[in-house]
């Protein structure tokens, strides 16, 4: 993660100004997450013992425990349901990924994701593409043999240079 960009927050989190306002650093939100997906961060300032998740190290499984937990509002307590997490995006990198750079069909990110085949889809029936429905949770950031995936958080402007274009979700959702 750069050290200039928003943390990816839990499920339900306010807009990053808002979320480092309102939450009051209880931790409870990391307590009741049975995968450790959650940790408080360190170092000062004002994202000091807010939670995040770190998709490479242990990414969101949207078991949607946390919003439920959050005594202060920081994550939004009627998102319950993992197709409105909301945490972010993810972008896969064309100059990583095998399936645009050398052919080789790999299929991990689409056959781990949670919202499998509605968050990615296979483009052409081959090449694996992120759609508007992609909540941010990580899963394909973890485990992409070549880290070809990464994770933006809703907070972040922008899109990586090489990242492969986002499509509509199938069927005319989201």
């Amino acid at each position: 993660m750069s050290l200039f960009r928003s943390p990816l927050r839990p499920p339900g989190a306010a807009a990053e100004k808002d979320f480092t306002r309102l939450c009051v650093r209880c931790g409870q939100c990391v307590e009741v997450c049975p995968h450790q997906c959650l940790e408080l961060m360190g170092g000062f300032g004002r994202e000091r013992r807010t939670p995040r998740v770190t998709p490479r190290r242990a990414p969101c499984r949207l078991c949607m425990k946390c919003p439920p937990a959050c005594p202060s509002g920081a994550l939004d307590p009627s998102i319950t349901d993992m197709h409105r997490a909301g945490m972010g995006r993810a972008y896969i990198l064309r100059d990583r990924c095998h399936n645009y750079t050398d052919g080789t069909i790999c299929m991990t990110c689409y056959d781990r994701c949670p919202l499998r085949g509605k968050a990615v889809v296979l483009s052409g029936g081959i090449t694996p593409a992120v759609t508007t429905a992609c909540v941010g949770c990580g899963v394909c950031e973890y485990v992409c043999p070549v880290k070809a995936v990464e994770v933006l958080p809703a907070s972040a402007p922008g899109v990586p240079p090489t990242a492969a274009p986002t499509l509509k979700v199938p069927g005319g959702g989201a």
